[in-house]
């Protein structure tokens, strides 16, 4: 719980299978310290891996119908090429290529053919689909094609969920429409997730507005996460990189987040995640999210010590530490019993450590030393040294091995910067466009660019009059016509209030 920026009360408690059950025994233990303070709550912010679970655990994930518009490009990469088999059985073989899309200049690549479409939608309707994804070449740059491909859809059966790669993935047709497919496939989780949050904070007197996590380090209202539970991925260490800028009062540092399995060093750029360039794999399939820079050792408290010392992890205990662990009455070597033997460490019963050889506990030291070290060092991204925020129930182990990479910050509440940099996020979105600088100007595609992110921000439940942009890339297209330029605009405000919040009702 947070107020006028100071922490006012924490608290931690264990997944639970039923998402509301877990959260009121949060909300529980948090309103104890601060009794009487429900009226006074103003907004409710939450982190959830359940949508990154889900598509993790191939569970909870409903059938999908994908329907491309990029004939007569395209054919020989059909959808879901490359998904891992398990995945794509569980969204379904059901996949339509069309004519249609435009060029990258928003020229028509090919006319949509209305047979075609009718022939879809009559497939559609015998296999009784309640979802469809559509992705049309270089709709980013024209969503015409994919829109009016959704209407039709939507007349014919109205009850379909139909979710527009445009709307949720960036330029590159697989990996925009992988980005859909994902989406599309939790839309009926996401309203059962969503309702479950609704229900936990108004049976705990929480009548306020409540925001969800995105992956790029901003907050999405609770209406736009239904449409959107794709935006979550990855939200958690990103929550974590927001908390360790608002914990240690810096905007430009690296993070290193230690938990029971491993440890994710990422980098702060002006208080926000650096966001990663490449493609990243959610479940097995590529896709073109916003996504933090992050990089993720087999480091954490519950790491299994073996070979005197000399290996530590990939393998671990996870959650089971509290029950296997040496200093908690098991028989399991971890890295929590290294750092408790060495006296860094306070935590459980010391005699069970006793007997670990003074060797073995020099050579773990040095092996978990010598991988933070070389994990700092990869995501180093200047000349000059950041400062290393430790945060993470496991900060400990990293705290004494950084000592010699610069300043070392270990903040008070580390242990719950997720939940504080959930709890201190803006609202956000983004815009990314290809333009022709030598058509429009510079200034011109700037603006135009700017203009949408911040109406998507608004669309998201941000303050119109603190919307601001947080973020400028330009990069200029080698061997294309009219100084092409691929222009990403990132825009952020603080929160709304629920009430002036835009109805959510377009199709996603």
């Amino acid at each position: 719980m947070l107020a006028g920026g100071g922490v006012l009360a924490t608290a931690k408690a264990l997944t639970t299978e039923d998402v509301a059950t877990g959260i009121l025994a949060a909300l529980e233990a948090v309103l104890a310290e601060r009794p009487g303070l429900e009226g006074a709550v103003q907004a409710v912010m939450l982190g959830t891996t359940q949508f990154t679970n889900a598509v993790a655990e191939r569970r909870q994930l409903a059938e999908v119908a994908a329907i491309r518009a990029a004939l007569p490009a395209g054919k020989g990469l059909p959808p879901k090429v490359g998904w891992p088999g398990d995945l794509a059985a569980c969204l379904g073989a059901h996949t339509y290529m069309v004519h249609g899309g435009t060029l990258y200049d928003g020229w028509p690549l090919a006319d949509l053919d209305d047979r075609e479409i009718d022939s879809i939608i009559r497939d559609l309707k015998v296999k009784q689909i309640g979802a469809v994804a559509i992705a049309a070449a270089f709709s980013p740059m024209n969503p015409g094609p994919e829109l009016a491909i959704a209407e039709r859809v939507q007349a014919a059966i109205p009850h379909m969920r139909v979710c527009l790669s445009h709307k949720i993935g960036r330029l590159g047709i697989l990996e925009r429409e992988n980005a859909a497919l994902l989406n599309a496939s939790l839309l009926d989780f996401a309203e059962r997730v969503v309702a479950s949050f609704t229900d936990a904070l108004r049976r705990r007197g929480l009548h306020c507005p409540f925001f969800i996590s995105q992956n790029d380090g901003t907050l999405m209202e609770a209406d736009f996460a239904r449409q959107f539970p794709a935006l979550t991925f990855a939200s958690g260490p990103t929550n974590s990189l927001r908390g360790a800028a608002k914990l240690a009062g810096v905007e430009d540092a690296i993070v290193v987040d230690v938990g029971g399995t491993t440890s994710d060093i990422g980098v702060l750029k002006g208080g926000f995640p650096r966001e990663s360039n490449t493609i990243v794999e959610v479940g097995g399939v590529r896709t073109n999210f916003r996504m933090p820079d992050l990089l993720t050792l087999a480091l954490g408290g519950g790491s299994l010590v073996a070979e005197g010392g000399a290996q530590v992890g990939p393998r671990s205990l996870g959650h089971r530490l509290v029950r296997e662990g040496l200093v908690f009455g098991g028989g399991v070597l971890t890295a929590t019993d290294i750092l408790v033997a060495a006296g860094r460490m306070r935590i459980g019963d010391p005699s069970g450590v006793r007997r670990i050889p003074p060797a073995t506990v020099a050579a773990a030291a040095a092996k978990m030393r010598e991988m933070l070290l070389q994990g700092v060092e990869k995501m180093q991204s200047s000349a000059a040294p950041l400062p290393i925020v430790l945060v993470g129930g496991g900060a400990a182990l990293a705290e004494e091995p950084l000592a010699d990479a610069g300043q070392v910050l270990a903040p008070k509440h580390s242990e719950v910067a997720n939940a504080i940099g959930a709890a201190v996020a803006q609202v956000g979105a983004e815009e990314e466009r290809l333009l022709a600088y030598d058509r429009i100007g510079r200034q011109q595609a700037l603006e135009q660019v700017r203009t949408e992110a911040v109406r998507k921000a608004v669309r998201a439940g941000a303050d119109p009059a603190t919307v601001r942009v947080a973020d400028v890339e330009e990069t200029p297209i080698a061997y294309m016509a009219d100084n092409m330029t691929r222009l990403r605009i990132k825009a952020v405000g603080e929160i709304g209030r629920l009430a002036a919040l835009e109805p959510v009702q377009e199709t996603v």
